[in-house]
């Protein structure tokens, strides 16, 4: 509807993490805007977005921060984790030294966050699956050992990509 009238019934605070070159900016303007962001500058600082989903019926407004930028520090703010309800820790298929990186974040997230934040683990550029260095068995082994969903997505052609938001959205709302 018009400007300040957007309704809705939730609001979640989202984070994207996991080391840089992931395609964690890409996936978020995918999910926002449904289109692949080719200018893939490096993301300097925190970049945000919001969209409304309808889960079951409730309609759920995303605030969604992506570290862009700060992961060479590891310092992403615990005022960045503060009060976050859900995450999308992303690797990238192509990339083990990005996957070896999970335990990290999700080690920063679960302590920064809070113990129960709801996370899913994204294994982005599924679209290079010709260069796949981590396998879809390995990274579901390792999702269910440490409690995450699990998505194989691709920010170059939208292929799950809202389901992931959607699938943290819905299993943060059954809590």
């Amino acid at each position: 509807g018009p400007l300040g009238s957007e309704t809705y019934d939730f609001l979640f605070k989202f984070l994207v993490i996991g080391n840089a070159g992931t395609g964690k900016s890409c996936l978020l303007h995918q999910f926002i805007e449904k289109k692949f962001k080719d200018d893939s500058n490096h993301t300097i600082g925190v970049e945000f977005g919001s969209k409304i989903i309808n889960v079951g019926g409730k309609y759920v407004k995303l605030q969604i921060w992506d570290t862009a930028g700060q992961e060479r520090f590891r310092s992403v703010t615990r005022s960045y984790y503060r009060g976050a309800a859900g995450a999308l820790l992303v690797y990238d298929i192509t990339s083990r030294e990005t996957y070896n990186a999970l335990t990290n974040w999700l080690t920063d997230a679960r302590m920064l966050a809070s113990q129960n934040i709801v996370i899913i683990l994204c294994g982005n550029k599924k679209d290079l699956d010709a260069d796949r260095e981590v396998t879809f068995l390995e990274a579901s082994r390792f999702a269910q050992e440490n409690e995450l969903m699990f998505l194989e997505t691709s920010a170059l052609t939208g292929e799950d990509v809202e389901e992931a938001f959607v699938q943290c959205a819905r299993k943060i709302l059954n809590k």
